[in-house]
């Protein structure tokens, strides 16, 4: 149990977030529930490596943890990360970051965390909260 716990944590800290916008918590909770639920999507979250192998039509489908980091190639990680910086083929970079549908809602994961933490400070500046 504990190690499901310790894989999936960042899925229990989203539904909280979620329970922390409809219920109005404080700002600071809500700021750092979003932060939570961005690191675990970009950093911890088990996934697919998706890194391009060396033929360069196929992707790697070692497991790895988090839509940022490629799996224990050291040549998959840089690569992953290389591809989100310098984007020479978007379309290249959008199948090795998020080859499954799962990749794809731990993207939106990742950048959903970051808006409502944008969102949780910029709200109350507007709404003279």
């Amino acid at each position: 149990m504990a190690k499901v716990v310790h894989l999936y944590w960042g899925y229990m800290v989203a539904a909280a977030l979620i329970v922390a916008w409809a219920q109005q918590w404080s700002l600071p909770v809500i700021v750092a529930l979003s932060l939570g639920v961005s690191a675990y999507a970009a950093f911890q979250v088990p996934v697919w490596c998706g890194a391009v192998n060396r033929d360069g039509r196929t992707y790697c489908r070692n497991n790895a943890y988090g839509v940022l980091m490629g799996c224990s190639k050291r040549q998959h990680r840089w690569q992953k990360m290389k591809m989100i910086v310098l984007r020479s083929k978007v379309g290249n970079a959008s199948r090795s970051v998020f080859p499954t549908a799962k990749e794809k809602f731990n993207g939106a994961l990742a950048v959903g965390g970051l808006l409502s933490a944008v969102a949780a400070v910029i709200v109350p500046v507007f709404t003279g909260g």
